[in-house]
């Protein structure tokens, strides 16, 4: 009877570690803001990853465009490529731990978008579709940004 109640308190304590763990999961590590955004807060390197993670997206997205009206659609593949999902293997595992589940879905969605861009360039080499679904991926881009801010946390 007793290896029973250890059992059954074993089950409760873990049960207890995994809800509080997949609840920090899923809510990151916010806080409301003053201007109506989620303030993310973030260590000063695990913010710095993340705006470095932007510019290369911003930056993609001016290659992307800038080969697109040239129709070198190689450079179409290598800029989206630089943002797609391959990419994510460099997002530390603690700034990912500390985003909201929709701020990780609005990510992965926007990689995906970006391999999307490059699979279209490779494969169809029309400069309007590929403009038309970079123009879809920066409403990802403007979603987070109307969302969230990233905030370093203080010590």
């Amino acid at each position: 009877m007793k290896n029973c109640k250890l059992s059954w308190m074993l089950v409760v304590v873990l049960s207890v570690i995994v809800a509080a763990l997949g609840y920090k999961f899923t809510v990151g590590n916010v806080q409301p803001s003053d201007d109506g955004r989620q303030a993310v807060m973030l260590s000063k390197d695990e913010r710095n990853a993340l705006l470095l993670e932007m510019r290369v997206w911003l930056q993609s997205a001016q290659g992307i465009l800038s080969a697109a009206s040239v129709k070198d659609f190689d450079a179409v593949v290598k800029s989206a490529k630089a943002s797609g999902m391959s990419a994510e293997a460099e997002t530390p595992g603690s700034l990912f731990r500390k985003l909201p589940v929709e701020m990780k879905a609005l990510g992965f969605d926007t990689r995906e978008k970006f391999d999307d861009i490059a699979a279209t360039a490779a494969k169809s080499k029309d400069s309007n579709l590929v403009v038309e679904k970079l123009s879809v991926a920066m409403n990802n881009c403007i979603a987070c940004h109307e969302m969230y801010r990233f905030v370093e946390e203080t010590k």
